[in-house]
């Protein structure tokens, strides 16, 4: 091989090697820049078991704050999304954590969308460890709304109360005053004996609200003969009807059962009657009808009286809401009847059904779930059933509560 070609294998070896070189030089120099990835942060052994078994929601975040564990009751109140917190005033409490350790404790505040109410939180922070941090949040919201409708019922009760107590009071001043006109004595004291059955039934309402409020189920329900339930809440409302000449009917349309508690439907269907008597103009027509639709009992009480808004309907099972007050007074209403039925029908796993127009009156149907009994006759027909016919129409525009 001649010296020409040596020399050029030669060259071309060295620049081959000083390739060589420069390449594993430049990578040693970029593999000492670059910072090996830490292990990802783990949760300290035990610490998971305990956290799945508690009602509260939990939350671990590492040190960016990117969730590492969240229970689903934490993404089913909404304060975990796209592997973050949710809620700036949670991300702040866990940065102050962060800052001195400390655990902190505090109630907030979380607004959702325009249309549901905000949420009331007690939230926990803790450090799990030097990376890891523990969230833990109880939803209070239903407790919050418990504790303010308690407050407005007792502020509600103890001023429906100072009516009657202090009309009778008065009255009894003018009797003792009276005691020589037997005549004035007898007025007075008829008076006391009105404002005193009202307030036997302010007092007796409030005593059956105070046990349906919790909505919770009957817990021995008997079967309760439907027929029979419509004909007592006529009864109960008989001679106030045949005082404004008011024509009460009702029908049962089949054999129709329910699983309840009797008295608690009873007082139920009786409100609904009471109220449409009351409400409507003499001479008029009231009805009840109950019958099958589908798996359930619709129990239906319909009049041509005074009617309600449609502003009003929303607001109308409130408690002690009454639509028009005055008038209410006049006919000794206690704005609890209402109530009464919504708490009647959930507690019995129902719903209530509402239709009404100013000037065309009401329909309140209570939907109950049907229980079938071994033996059906064809049909139950109360009197006058072409009359009731006449009075329940295709009503429109139904209301669930």
């Amino acid at each position: 091989m001649s010296t020409d070609v040596q020399l050029v294998l030669v060259g071309l070896l060295g620049a081959v090697l000083g390739v060589g070189v420069a390449l594993v030089w430049r990578l040693s120099e970029r593999s000492q820049r670059e910072i090996p990835d830490g292990p990802t942060p783990t949760i300290p052994a035990g610490v998971e078991s305990v956290l799945s078994v508690l009602r509260s929601s939990t939350v671990v975040l590492d040190e960016d704050d990117t969730i590492v564990k969240a229970s689903a009751p934490a993404y089913a109140i909404g304060i975990v999304h796209d592997d973050r917190l949710a809620h700036d005033d949670l991300v702040e409490l866990v940065r102050k954590v962060r800052r001195d350790g400390e655990v902190r404790q505090a109630e907030l505040t979380l607004s959702r969308n325009r249309s549901a109410l905000p949420m009331h939180l007690v939230a926990r922070v803790a450090p799990l460890s030097s990376k890891l941090v523990l969230v833990l949040v109880d939803d209070r919201t239903r407790e919050r709304r418990v504790e303010a409708i308690r407050r407005d019922f007792v502020a509600n009760v103890s001023h429906e109360l100072k009516t009657p107590i202090g009309a009778m009071n008065l009255l009894a001043e003018a009797v003792a005053e009276a005691k020589d006109d037997p005549g004035a004595v007898e007025r007075f004291a008829g008076r006391i004996q009105i404002e005193s059955e009202r307030l036997n039934r302010l007092v007796q309402q409030i005593i059956e609200l105070s046990r349906l409020q919790a909505d919770e189920l009957v817990d021995e329900p008997v079967d309760v003969d439907i027929a029979e339930l419509v004909d007592s809440a006529i009864e109960r409302s008989r001679t106030d009807a045949e005082a404004k000449q008011i024509s009460l009917r009702g029908r049962t349309d089949g054999d129709l059962h329910v699983l309840g508690e009797p008295d608690q439907i009873l007082a139920a269907v009786s409100n609904l009657v009471e109220n449409a008597v009351a409400y409507s103009p003499e001479g008029s027509r009231v009805a009840v009808v109950a019958a099958a639709k589908d798996s359930r009992v619709q129990i239906t009480v319909t009049d041509r009286g005074i009617g309600i808004p449609q502003a009003e309907i929303e607001r109308i099972f409130e408690r002690f809401y009454r639509v028009d007050p005055a008038r209410a007074r006049t006919t000794g209403g206690t704005g609890l009847g209402l109530s009464i039925v919504k708490h009647v029908a959930a507690s019995h796993g129902g719903e209530v059904k509402v239709w009404s127009e100013p000037g065309q009156g009401s329909s309140f149907s209570i939907c109950l779930p049907r229980h079938e009994t071994a033996s059906e006759s064809e049909a139950y027909v109360g009197n006058e059933t072409d009359d009731a016919d006449r009075v329940v129409e295709p009503l429109p525009k139904e209301t669930t509560q």
